[in-house]
């Protein structure tokens, strides 16, 4: 039988390593998951979305053409970001049937696992040109961080 000992400094980088790419898998997956969830009603569409971090906050930019502020709500936990409404078809004056329609019309939701710790409270949202920004600040990280702690000096009165 082998004695297997503690991973050496290499062996430490590599376990690394695979631990933090298979973290980026489960997230890739999970948000497969949380866009393809069944239930979606006929004619609904997803919206693209772009998520971008920098170092104070993660960036959603959702395209929305045609949507306007009434017809779209956005909702956020410390775990998820969901934009949902519904864009309405606008039939031009005198048009009396389309020969040819490749625009996305109806009810929309798309849902982002958020990975980082946000400040709910502090998110902004604004709609320009049919681009939705989400701007999610980032809370500061504090694992790690070292504090110190005061020590009281408790002096005996007897």
């Amino acid at each position: 039988m082998r004695n297997i000992g503690l991973p050496t400094g290499l062996e430490r980088l590599e376990i690394e390593r695979l631990r933090a790419r298979v973290g980026r898998l489960f997230a890739a997956l999970s948000e497969v998951a949380v866009d393809s969830e069944p239930g979606a009603s006929p004619g609904a569409w997803l919206p693209p979305v772009d998520l971008c971090e920098s170092a104070v906050a993660v960036v959603a930019c959702v395209e929305l053409p045609g949507v306007t502020t009434e017809q779209v709500e956005v909702f956020l936990t410390s775990e998820h970001l969901r934009v949902r409404g519904k864009k309405r078809r606008h039939a031009g004056r005198g048009i009396t049937s389309h020969h040819c329609s490749e625009r996305s019309y109806g009810e929309f939701s798309r849902t982002v696992p958020l990975r980082w710790p946000i400040s709910v409270r502090d998110a902004t949202a604004a709609l320009k040109d049919g681009l939705l920004i989400i701007t999610l600040p980032k809370l500061a990280e504090r694992r790690g961080e070292e504090f110190k702690v005061p020590i009281e000096e408790v002096i005996n009165d007897k």
